[in-house]
């Protein structure tokens, strides 16, 4: 018996999709994708989950090329919903409460994260990065699983992944731990995936 992966393993399935579609949005010019992100805020802002929300509402620091959702913080923040950002903690996924404007710290993985110092949050709503999609609301991340183990945890919310229409993929492997988001939006659309 070999201990090599089968190319019909999903995770190792998974990890070429991911390279080809980060590649796809890493070589998308910045001047469009500044256009594309306020394409997508404004997608995002008119999801119907807005009209009544309470809160708290979590998103992420953006690194690397990813879709930025900064701006749909501001504008949440502005209606009055109470933010969070996630954080890594013993390898684990937690949020704290977070404003536009307060201090950021370094969290790993080339991220940031609100100061240590604040309190845990627990979200109702999650805006959440992704490598690449596909019209059923399967997502790749970049492989920890980390979204996928706090979906489940945290039981009935809803999510939102944000992404450039180059990262759509046909289909995304899955995997018995992966959970389905509820919604995708893009610079050119808004799927509805539950």
């Amino acid at each position: 018996m070999s201990d090599r992966p089968s190319p019909d393993d999903p995770a190792l399935r998974k990890t070429a999709l991911r390279a080809q579609a980060l590649a796809r949005r890493d070589a998308l010019e910045i001047d469009d994708r500044l256009i594309w992100d306020e394409a997508i805020t404004e997608r995002v802002l008119a999801l119907p989950v807005f009209e009544a929300a309470a809160g708290p509402v979590s998103a992420y620091w953006p690194m690397r090329s990813e879709a930025d959702p900064r701006p749909v913080l501001e504008a949440l923040q502005a209606r009055g919903l109470p933010l969070c950002l996630p954080a890594i903690v013993a390898k684990r996924m937690i949020f704290r409460r977070w404003a536009p404007y307060e201090p950021i710290v370094p969290g790993g993985f080339g991220t940031l994260v609100p100061d240590p110092a604040q309190p845990e949050s627990v979200p109702a709503i999650l805006i959440v990065p992704l490598a690449a999609f596909d019209r059923r609301g399967y997502r790749i991340g970049y492989g920890k699983g980390h979204y996928d183990a706090k979906l489940a945890e945290l039981g009935p919310v809803t999510s939102i992944g944000i992404a450039y229409a180059a990262q759509e993929i046909d289909a995304v492997p899955e995997e018995p731990h992966d959970r389905r988001l509820d919604w995708i939006v893009t610079e050119r659309e808004t799927i509805r995936c539950g």
